[in-house]
């Protein structure tokens, strides 16, 4: 175990997003604890895996506890981990209302919880960055997402709240609001359609969204920030 280093979580952390913010918080040097339901073992001694379900709470108090027993602190929480379902509004079932909040809101509350608390045991100072996304702000006709944008919404308003209660005690709490960016779960034949709902006219890039969560852990005077990575979408067309 080794206190010498900082330490970031990042949720959702087996491909995607996840996998591009392991890798530039590698690059910067810090111990990583990445976690996602079917993750697999690290061979980089500097990363622990932690596998598990992010919508149920007792994960997050395991990703922590394993987390500190490993590298000795959490410096820095990146709620990365959600799901995304386009469904007009009447054909949602309970089960995807139960899901969505339980993955979305419930781990972004359960982690940043568990987080915290170890940041405050720490004496202070720490770091949680969430991805919400624009819709929130810029809803889009014919990409119904009302799902998406109560629980993502949510967390933009409690990323707020928590950047004003633990302001003086050194924690700054900030979100990442994307728009539609190259993952795995696009396939490439839907790239021109899925760029052109942006004003720039194309989508971003996951280092684009790396970049602003590196930005954000290293603005020591940035707190309650919803940094928009979205070619222009929170603006309007």
């Amino acid at each position: 175990m080794s206190q010498s280093k900082k330490v970031v979580v990042v949720t959702g952390a087996s491909q995607g997003l996840g996998a591009g913010i392991v890798a530039g918080f590698r690059k910067l040097g810090y111990q990583v604890v990445a976690t996602s339901r079917s993750i697999k073992p690290s061979t980089d001694p500097d990363i622990l895996s932690v596998a598990g379900d992010i919508a149920d709470p007792a994960t997050a108090e395991k990703i922590i506890r394993e987390g500190v027993a490993r590298f000795g602190r959490i410096d820095t929480l990146v709620n990365n981990a959600g799901i995304f379902l386009a469904k007009p509004f009447t054909a949602f079932t309970h089960e995807d209302y139960v899901n969505n909040v339980a993955t979305n809101m419930g781990s972004f509350f359960h982690m940043s919880q568990h987080a915290i608390a170890q940041m405050e045991k720490q004496g202070g100072g720490g770091h949680v960055v969430s991805i919400t996304t624009s819709l929130v702000d810029h809803a889009i006709d014919g990409v119904p997402s009302v799902l998406a944008s109560l629980t993502k919404g949510g967390m933009n308003a409690a990323t707020k709240s928590l950047a004003i209660e633990y302001a003086k005690r050194g924690i700054r709490v900030n979100a990442v609001s994307p728009g539609i960016i190259k993952t795995p779960m696009h396939g490439e034949e839907t790239h021109a359609a899925l760029g052109s709902l942006h004003p720039m006219g194309h989508m971003g890039e996951v280092q684009d969204i790396v970049g602003a969560v590196l930005y954000l852990d290293s603005a020591a005077f940035v707190t309650g920030e919803i940094l928009h990575v979205d070619g222009g979408q929170s603006a309007g067309h």
